[in-house]
């Protein structure tokens, strides 16, 4: 099989990197990729948003399957390009892209089909989003999201009401996250621990992939602003095989049930976040494609026929397929630029990565990288991933920071704490 992987971050480096390993894979290409994915197969220029013009690489280069990675090129329809001219592709079409794209489609989606989420209000002008503030609809604290796309970074838990009117004047009025901010979801704060839960979707049937924890604040202690993700564990300690299966029944089989009645049969990654509420597994949010980091903890366990368990997916056709997941433990920390998740610096030099991933057990996924005259350089906020395998999370976070003491670049920040949640 040829196997066209879309995007150029950490996650499509660690779906390259899991294709690699299918002896039924011939040839992984990435576009427009890094320089990690580059080591692991040719890399081709393309706007991923562009769907005409993927389709187009993906008939020249005459892939067998395409994978997307990036939310933003699904919620710009290529799913639905490849599907109409009977191309494989895993990524839902544009209105199961609005899942993730638009949360406030997603909230309502949730409430048609009685989905388990937190209480909300959609607020299209500042006036209503203020209102709810000043009415105490919900207590506090209280959750401001940003409907559309914000990079991880648009969601703001307020402790006061000052707090809240802030986070809506930053996003409504100053547009702090753009046009993914003009429209806000305010909703109540739900209390327990975060599950990512992981399935594959072919319209009609899922297979679960595993499960994950991962860290949003740039600091210690979940303490900072919030960012795309500095680190991750997997499997998570608090999924069972009853778990799991409570959540393919309540929720997962919803969302199935949900998407086929609105004329959309979901195909590709799903990635339900879950708050562990008294009242049971109640979804925060769904994203339409992997995690990242968590991908990079999650994929490193499957074991069995990747390539050709998407391609199932992706023709409608997962019934009889297994990715089992093997015995050890995983830990990634994310290496970030100094400034992130703000302003983050880039050009700096990365030394050390060739040595840590020399190391038993370490594997080192690229993400905000670029060569320049034979070096590599930072050229991106998040910029790399150490993973630590263990047969104990103790094992996994030591091999992962043993990686982490091998590289460095100006201003390199991380956190320490990455995995110990799996202790406790």
């Amino acid at each position: 099989m040829r196997v066209l992987v879309l995007g150029s971050g950490g996650r499509e480096h660690a779906i390259a990197w899991r294709l690699c390993r299918d002896s039924d894979v011939s040839e992984v290409i990435s576009a427009p990729g890094n320089p990690g994915l580059a080591e692991l197969g040719r890399t081709l220029s393309v706007d991923v948003n562009d769907a005409a013009a993927v389709l187009a690489l993906a008939r020249r280069e005459r892939v067998d399957l395409t994978v997307v990675g990036p939310e933003g090129a699904l919620e710009q329809g290529v799913a639905d390009r490849f599907r109409d001219a009977d191309r494989p592709i895993v990524g839902p079409g544009a209105r199961g892209a609005a899942l993730e794209c638009s949360k406030s489609w997603s909230k309502a989606f949730m409430a048609r089909h009685g989905i388990p989420t937190a209480r909300f209000e959609d607020c299209g002008t500042l006036e209503h989003a203020l209102d709810v503030i000043d009415r105490d609809v919900f207590g506090l604290p209280v959750v401001v999201k940003a409907s559309g796309l914000a990079a991880g970074k648009g969601v703001t838990v307020a402790d006061t009401r000052e707090q809240a009117v802030a986070a809506v004047r930053e996003a409504m009025e100053k547009r702090r996250f753009g046009e993914a901010g003009a429209r806000l979801v305010i909703e109540e704060c739900l209390s327990g621990p975060e599950v990512s839960f992981f399935v594959l979707l072919d319209g009609e049937r899922a297979l679960t992939l595993g499960s994950a924890q991962d860290h949003k604040r740039i600091f210690d202690d979940d303490r900072g602003p919030n960012t795309g993700g500095m680190g991750a564990f997997a499997p998570s300690p608090l999924v069972s095989e009853a778990f799991a299966a409570d959540v393919l029944r309540t929720i997962v089989a919803s969302v199935i049930a949900g998407m086929r009645a609105e004329h959309e049969p979901y195909r590709g990654f799903l990635y339900v976040s879950l708050m562990l509420t008294p009242a049971g597994p109640t979804v925060i949010e769904f994203n339409v494609r992997f995690g990242d980091p968590e991908a990079q903890v999650v994929l490193p366990q499957l074991g069995g026929p990747f390539a050709r368990t998407l391609l199932a997916a992706a023709s409608g056709n997962l019934g009889g397929w297994v990715l089992e997941p093997g015995a050890d433990r995983y830990v990634g920390v994310v290496l970030a630029a100094a400034g992130y998740p703000d302003a983050p610096q880039t050009g700096q030099v990365i030394s050390g990565l060739d040595r840590a991933a020399e190391l038993p057990d370490v594997t080192v996924f690229q993400a905000g990288t670029q060569r320049s005259g034979g070096g590599l350089l930072t050229a991106g906020g998040r910029v790399l991933t150490v993973v630590g395998r263990g047969g104990t999370f103790e094992a996994s976070i030591a091999r992962a920071y043993e990686g982490v003491g091998l590289i460095s670049f100006e201003g390199m920040q991380y956190r320490r704490d990455i995995g110990r949640r799996a202790l406790r």
